[in-house]
Parts: structure tokens; sequence; C-alpha cells
């Protein structure tokens, strides 16, 4: 809910300043981050970004091109499981929260709690999630080649936990710029670096999909994603 060089370039050039300036960590008053939980995240990481933005609807509209799950740490401290540029990795949440800012200071992140129904997933699906660090980020964004982009790491380690039966729904993928009609040009360089053809029309799913699911409950708890 992560590229292109030059895009990835200037999202750790952000992270790198947003880790060492000073931000608003803070939740609601009557929230309490649990592991499980799905973090969301409005990136403002370049052309690859606004184009993920451009094709995937959130929340209430909202914005976001990243996705992540809390879990505790070996230190038994909260942080978040990613499948980022480098791969499935684990990361602070202090970390993960200051990599883009709301206009007042805050993350640019909200959270999806899994309805009761499906809590129980919870500790298996960290637990597949664990297994998974290390592996590659999944370039192409294919779900059959045991690399993995942010939301197909939230997607699978939740089929494996569910016996192999998906909890969040794949979709067809689209590239096309809604105003144009066309694959975005973004795109176009991006997988032409890959040499690998555009996958429009392939099953794939998104963090904007996720964090509309019928199987969540959305907490606005940190701060304010872009709106659509």
């Amino acid at each position: 809910m992560l590229f292109l060089r030059r895009a990835l370039l200037l999202f750790l050039a952000g992270v790198a300043i947003l880790g060492c300036g000073r931000y608003v960590l803070r939740g609601s008053s009557d929230f309490a981050l649990q592991p499980g939980d799905l973090l969301f995240q409005d990136l403002d990481c370049g052309p690859l970004c606004e184009a993920i933005e451009k094709v995937t609807t959130g929340y209430q509209g909202a914005k976001f091109s990243h996705v992540g799950i809390a879990a505790e740490d070996d230190h038994g401290k909260l942080a978040v499981i990613e499948a980022v540029s480098s791969g499935v990795e684990v990361t602070s949440l202090e970390t993960f929260l200051a990599r883009s800012l709301d206009e007042a200071g805050r993350p640019k992140v909200v959270v999806g709690r899994l309805k009761k129904p499906y809590r129980h997933l919870i500790p298996s699906a960290i637990k597949e999630a664990l297994a998974l660090k290390g592996k590659p980020y999944d370039k192409v964004f294919a779900l059959d080649n045991d690399a993995y982009y942010c939301s197909e790491l939230v997607y699978e380690i939740f089929r494996r936990a569910n016996e192999n039966t998906p909890i969040f729904e794949a979709q067809p993928m689209t590239f096309k710029d809604p105003g144009t009609g066309r694959t975005d040009p973004a795109w176009e360089e991006y997988f032409s670096k890959l040499d690998v053809p555009v996958p429009e029309g392939q099953p794939g799913i998104n963090p904007g999909g996720i964090s509309r699911s019928a199987v969540l409950t959305i907490f606005p708890a940190y701060g304010s994603p872009s709106p659509s």
C-alpha cells in the first residue's frame, strides 16, 4: 500500500527527512492499535504512488497507496509487517507513521480492524506474515510467483490463515488513467524497464480495495488521507 528508480529515491529521501524531523504521533483518544490491525497509508512517493491512487478508490474516497499489518516485534512492541521495495520486512510503527503526514503534521494513516467473525484468523495470519519475512517484492504484481507487493501480502496471509479461502477479493487490475483511458505513462515506463507487458486485466488487489472490504471496520485513528 511500494517502483521506478526515481520515485523510490524520492520516497527514501522523504522517509529519511521525516524520520529525523518532528511529527505528531497520536491516535484518537478512544483508540488503541492492536495486532492484526491493517494500516492504510497515503504515501507521497512520486509518480508511482500517484498512478496507484488514480486507479484505486479507498474508504470514503481516500487515496491509499500502501498497507501493512500491525504485529508485535521480538520485544513485544507493536510494529508493522509490510512488503516494500526491499521485500517483506518488519518496520517500527514510528518509522511507518512518519513517512507521510497531513497538513496538521499527523500520519496519513487510517486503521482497518477485522470484524469479530474474522478476528480468530489474526494469530495465524501474523504467523504467516512473519514466515514470509525476507521474501522479495513483487515488481510485476503477480499473485503466484512467491514475491509480494503490499496488498498482496495482506491478501495472501489471510487466505492461508482461512484454509486457503480469501477474505479479501481480488479484482482485474487496471493501469489506465481514468481521465484518458490510456495506460498511465508512469506504468508504461515502469513495466518497460522490467521488460514485461503491462498486466492489464490480470487478477490483483490494492490497498484501496481492501480498505472498502465489508470484513473491516475503519478507524480514522491518526491523520487524514488525501481525498480522491
